[in-house]
């Protein structure tokens, strides 16, 4: 009997932190899995408006040159609405990826959609219509991409 009080005593000092490290463990990865479907869900988004963006050719949205003029009312209001779901598809990006302590995966992850901002902000009319397709969005989010706007235009500036 007095074994089974010794072990049942090694199984409590023993067994209690192996749980708790196996619990911190699967809880860390399964807020990474999380993470990385979160990030593949915003991905898939991304590729859908690329889609779009080549269904709307005429519109020359991956060129770095503005459309040139002149331009009708409908290439106009489509260009507005293509740039209001990309500045949409940012935010979410932003809400859910950034933080100002990035590491590892998420940090890899966070630059490629940094990457994809400041392409986008290369474009004159695109940082033209930052300030109309930025109101009401989230602060912090509305003053990254507009400083990623602000960095652009300015080796434009001559």
């Amino acid at each position: 009997m007095l074994w089974l009080e010794a072990l049942s005593y090694v199984v409590t000092i023993l067994g209690f932190p192996a749980a708790i490290f196996v619990i911190l463990r699967e809880e860390r990865l399964r807020r990474k899995n999380e993470m990385s479907e979160l990030h593949r869900h915003l991905s898939e988004e991304y590729d859908n408006f690329l889609r779009l963006v080549m269904d709307n050719s005429d519109l020359l949205l991956m060129s770095r040159m503005s459309l040139p003029e002149p331009v009708s009312d409908e290439q106009r209001e489509r260009t507005e609405i293509i740039f209001r779901m990309l500045v949409s598809l940012f935010e979410k990006a932003f809400i859910i990826l950034y933080t100002d302590d990035l590491q590892g995966d998420a940090k890899r992850q966070w630059l490629s959609w940094k990457d994809d901002m400041i392409e986008w902000c290369h474009r004159e009319d695109f940082r033209a219509s930052l300030p109309a397709l930025l109101e009401g969005e989230d602060d912090a989010f509305r003053q990254y991409l507009m400083s990623l706007a602000e960095t652009q235009a300015a080796p434009h500036a001559t």
